[in-house]
This record gives C-alpha cells, structure tokens and sequence, in this order.
C-alpha cells in the first residue's frame, strides 16, 4: 500500500538532503535516481501512475513521468532534479541540510530548483480525491544543469504529451514566454613547436590563436549589429571568450592552444548556421600562419525559446499572478517541451539571482502564493 507523501517542508528537507549535482567534469557528477526514487514514492502514494524512463547510455540518470488522470490534453508541471556544484566551504551552513533563518530556507537546489517538486505536489493534493478531464502530469528530469541529456530523451521519445507546460525555474512567480539559446564552443589550433631564437624552425598556435580571438570578437560585432530583441534586458546576442590554454615555456615556440567561448543566441538564429559563420572566417588562417585550426561543440546546445507572447498559457499565468510575461537571457527545458507541441511557459518560486551561487535560498513568501497559482491552473487545464 502507497502511502501519501509527507508535508511539504518535510519533502523539501528530503530532497536537500539527497545529493544530485550534474556536471560535465565526471568527479562531481552525480546520479539522480535518489530523487526520483523519493518523487516517485510520493506520488504513486497520491495516485499518480509513474514511470521512470532511463536515459540511454546514463544508467544512473532518470526521468520521471507522473500521471494522474487521461485524456488529449492537460497540463505538465515540469522541474529538474540536479543542482550544480558547490563550494561548502562558502556556505554558511551545510548545503545538504534544509535550514531556515531570517524568512528563507537556505540549501543547495532550494530554488534551482528541487523546491518547486514539493510545492507542485502540495498543489496537486487539492485535486486527488477528484475525477480530472484532463491530465495532470508532474515531470523530473535529470541533468539539466550540464547536458540536458533528460530533456533530449524526451523531446526524441515523443512524449509526454499535454496541451500547456510550466517549467518551475526560479523567475520570482513571473512567467517567460522567451529566452535565448546557449551554445557552449570549442577551438583548437594545432602549430608545431620549436626553439624560440629561430621563428622558422616551428608554427606559434599561440600567434595564430591571437587573430583567432580576432575574428571572434569581430563576429561578434556582426551579430550584434545585425540581431537586436528590446524584449531582452540584454538586447543582442551575447559572445564571452571564455577561457583559453596554450603553450608550456617561453622559450618556447608554442604548439598548440585552444579557446572556449559561450555564445547566446537571439530566437530564430541557427546554432548550425553560427558554427559555419565561425568556421568561415577561421579558414584562411591555417594557410596565413601554417596552422590547423577545427572548432566543435562542448555540448549539443539549447535551441532559443520564444513562445506566442499572446498565448492562452502566456496570458493566463499575467492574470493569475499579476506580473507582464518577460524575456530573460537564462537557458531551460522548454524549448524540447515546446517541441512536443505544448503551449509552454518558465514560470517558478525563488530568483535567479540566488541560483548556482553559495547561500541559495528560497523565501518563504514565494511558497504559498506558488501553491496557489499552481491550483488555479490545475483547475482550469485539467477540468
């Protein structure tokens, strides 16, 4: 027999206490199937009908799709269930452990974004011992925070499947309906080393790499002379030089560097057609400084999400929570959401700002008003 799950500051302090960083560095990667298992626990004991969908070729990551209902359409409320990193000896308390001074609740995912599950489900409780038209379905997904390989296996099975989606990132219960994409890229030059007091006995990486970040930065003029969004705090596309790696000695001639960069992309530009741009102007300098040059991804990308800013979810959300739908500069799950053909939204309790930092916090004035909007939309989408 199910039991129904415990109260929401206990379910929070469970989930805090279960560790579930994702990273692309394998020391700090983590499995998520410890908060799975707790979500699903949970909400089988509130009737929901649950299924862990593995992600191929990660068996210790997990999606969760949680159903209480059927029918064509409905409604999913959808989080992720990793953090980022962290670094204890900042915090000021232990960040596996829930704590609660001056009005927040302090530890690491509080608001990004393992404290939108237990708000979800207090939401959902209201409506367990009723007959919905339409589903409700609560989803968790795994590594958001560095591959968003959750996500992805998603958008490629097809499912699930509903009419609108709220995505609970930390937007201080303000709804987006856009944000730009990110793409995370790479670039190598590979020269030839030598001895430093002949300039012909080897080819710099490293000189050639200087008209590499050239070419960036002038790419990067181009972008933002011909792409602008007012809708964006930060108008145009965005292009940081990273971090770069090159040479061993100075004396001598340096044989390989490389340059990472992050690119944010307004919606409606191509991460293919940026990476092709990039390779283009790239080219012609392996012949000028007798180098080779190739660039590719870190990681597969996320695409830019713009949804109809006039939409019945868009609109809806302003009217249930007061606030002008926005734009931000963040990347999240809802352009795949979007793919499977829902009306989708980022729209959560706690603030950006507090995200991926020492002392992230949720406030205990974002809860409540969160159940209570949460409720509203389960009322009108799944009834």
């Amino acid at each position: 027999m199910q039991l129904s799950p415990p109260d929401l500051l206990t379910m929070l302090t469970e989930l805090i206490a279960t560790p579930s960083v994702s990273c692309t560095a394998a020391h700090w990667d983590q499995s998520n199937l410890g908060v799975i298992e707790k979500l699903e626990s949970w909400l089988s004991g509130l009737g929901f009908q649950t299924e862990v969908m593995a992600i191929p070729g990660h068996p210790e990551k997990a999606n969760l799709i949680a159903t209480l209902g059927s029918g064509p359409g409905g409604l999913v409320l959808s989080g992720h269930t990793d953090t980022v990193p962290f670094n204890a000896e900042l915090w000021n308390s232990d960040p596996f452990k829930l704590t609660e001074k001056d009005g927040r609740f302090y530890g690491l995912g509080t608001c990004d974004m393992k404290g939108f599950f237990p708000i979800a489900i207090e939401a959902a409780r209201k409506f367990t011992d009723k007959t919905l038209q339409q589903p409700l379905i609560i989803l968790a997904t795994a590594d958001e925070e560095s591959s968003m390989n959750g996500a992805r296996a998603l958008a490629e099975a097809g499912y699930p499947k509903a009419r609108y989606a709220v995505i609970g990132e930390p937007t201080s219960l303000r709804p987006i309906y856009m944000h730009k994409g990110m793409m995370m890229e790479q670039v190598k030059v590979k020269g030839s080393a030598g001895h430093s007091s002949d300039p012909s006995l080897g080819a710099s990486a490293l000189e050639a790499m200087h008209s590499v970040l050239g070419e960036l930065i002038s790419f990067r003029k181009e972008l933002q002379r011909d792409y602008q969004n007012s809708d964006f705090k930060v108008s145009v596309p965005t292009l940081n030089l990273g971090c770069i790696h090159g040479g061993d000695n100075p004396n001598r001639i340096c044989g390989a560097c490389e340059v990472e960069y992050d690119l944010r992309p307004l919606p409606g530009m191509s991460a293919d057609l940026l990476r092709e741009g990039v390779a283009k102007r790239l080219s012609p300098l392996e012949k000028q400084f007798g180098v080779t040059i190739s660039t590719e991804p870190l990681f597969p990308g996320i695409p830019a999400f713009s949804n109809d800013k006039h939409s019945e979810l868009v609109t809806t959300a302003e009217r249930l929570t007061g606030y002008q739908a926005e734009a931000v500069a963040f990347g999240t799950e809802a352009p795949f959401l979007q793919s499977l053909g829902m009306d989708t939204i980022v729209m959560g309790p706690g603030s950006i700002d507090q995200a991926h930092q020492p002392d992230e916090y949720l406030a205990f004035d974002q809860i409540r008003p969160t159940v209570a909007v949460l409720e509203q939309l389960i009322a009108r989408y799944c009834f």
